[in-house]
């Protein structure tokens, strides 16, 4: 037979406040004072000079809080990420019930902390140009292929896969393995960003992705290495850095034209979704068709209107044949009148020529009449009838000088009207 059930006795029905206040005695008995070592995220110094901030490793964190009088006593400038040790007291703050370390000391854990490491590397290398956003490049939008830099067992590279698995499966990936932990690890880095160096200039990788998950500083510190920082420089495409949270910053972030604040946005931020490129193919195609069917449609009214603008052809015909016999006319018409005009100015200049010719051979005639007029004047023979004589010696010569004769000489005297003979006499 089954017996009924039967409630334990009830609880004790604490009050809020009590309750708080009983657990806040329970960790005072059982662990204060503590000691707690981590690093330092989120902190901050409000203006009551209290500071508040968490330390936190690999597996937890913790709230912080620490009053003026002992914030007044820290000789330097807590950083997020420094690793520090405190010194304190649990307690609850009742208000919100919130577990959380009232610090009362707080110092670096050891001397030449990581973090110090940190911002002389950062100085360094910032002096040298390695972070000038002005050599920061563009993500290309539609990458070929994708290279991965990370552990192969590590949820980054899961976390990588999946988030383009979703996002663009089309592109594909290439693993250049590497540890992401250790003093082994910036050598291991260094050598699989080399390896896809060669890749990417050779046009088959167009962004490289250098990615790890969370951890403290000591598990993040190979991304602080000066090795890795310039050969994340040189890197002939642009590289991504995803390492760590968001909260998590290393040199390698700032050497990276990107950084994401984790492995799965680095993915994201490598490749464009594929269904935005589809809608967007989808949009172009859309358009592209109405384009085409406006210019068909275009096309086809020009179409009609020339259609209508030529009718039937023996209309067309008759049109040219009407035109042709007007163009003909008007040829005929300008061909008579050119010769008429040609007619009559030939005629001109026939009258023209006769004018000229007599007016030409009546000045020859006058040139004529004076030229015989002085042929006349020169004539020897009127100079004869006026009792003149030509006298010539036996050779025909004239003689124009007694110095041409001598005595007993024979002489021919040519007169008017004929010749005589004489003979040259001595001088009496």
């Amino acid at each position: 037979m089954v017996e009924p059930y039967r409630p334990a006795l009830a609880p004790r029905i604490w009050q809020v406040g009590a309750l708080c206040r009983a657990i806040a005695d329970a960790l005072d008995a059982r662990f204060n004072p503590v000691a707690v070592r981590g690093e330092i995220s989120g902190f901050s110094r409000a203006s009551s000079g209290h500071c508040y901030f968490s330390l936190k490793d690999a597996q937890g964190q913790m709230r912080c809080a620490m009053f003026r009088r002992a914030a007044g006593l820290i000789d330097f400038l807590p950083r997020d990420g420094e690793l520090v040790e405190v010194l304190g007291r649990l307690a609850v703050y009742e208000a919100r019930g919130d577990l959380q370390l009232v610090v009362e000391s707080l110092t670096r854990a050891g001397p030449g902390a990581l973090f110090e490491q940190f911002l002389q590397l950062k100085a360094k290398l910032e002096a040298q140009g390695l972070f000038d956003p002005r050599r920061k490049r563009p993500i290309p939008a539609l990458p070929r292929a994708i290279g991965v830099v990370t552990s192969p067992g590590a949820a980054a590279l899961h976390d990588v896969v999946t988030a383009l698995g979703r996002r663009a499966p089309h592109v594909p990936l290439v693993l250049a393995p590497a540890a992401v932990q250790g003093s082994q690890a910036p050598a291991e880095l260094v050598r699989a960003l080399t390896s896809l160096f060669g890749m990417a200039q050779a046009g088959a990788i167009d962004v490289i992705l250098l990615v790890r998950g969370g951890g403290s500083i000591e598990d993040l510190w190979a991304f602080n290495d000066e090795r890795l920082a310039r050969a994340i420089v040189e890197s002939p495409v642009p590289l991504i850095c995803g390492v760590g949270h968001e909260t998590d910053f290393t040199i390698a972030d700032f050497c990276a034209d990107l950084r994401a604040p984790t492995p799965t946005a680095a993915a994201e931020l490598a490749a464009e979704p594929r269904d935005a490129w589809l809608q967007g193919l989808e949009r172009r195609h859309a358009r592209l068709g109405a384009a085409v069917k406006a210019r068909l449609d275009g096309a086809g009214q020009r179409l009609d209107v020339a259609a209508s603008r030529l009718g039937r052809p023996s209309i067309r015909v008759g049109e040219q044949q009407l035109r042709l016999g007007r163009a003909a006319h008007r040829l005929r018409y300008a061909v008579v009148g050119r010769v008429d005009r040609e007619h009559s100015r030939f005629q001109a200049a026939q009258v023209q020529l006769r004018h000229a010719a007599q007016l030409r051979l009546q000045r020859a005639a006058q040139v004529i009449d004076r030229s015989r007029l002085r042929l006349e004047l020169l004539d020897p023979r009127l100079v004869l009838e006026r009792g003149y004589a030509l006298l010539t010696n036996e050779a025909g010569q004239p003689v124009s000088s007694v110095r041409q004769t001598c005595p007993g000489q024979a002489l021919r005297a040519t007169l008017a009207d004929g010749e005589v003979a004489l003979t040259v006499s001595p001088p009496p």
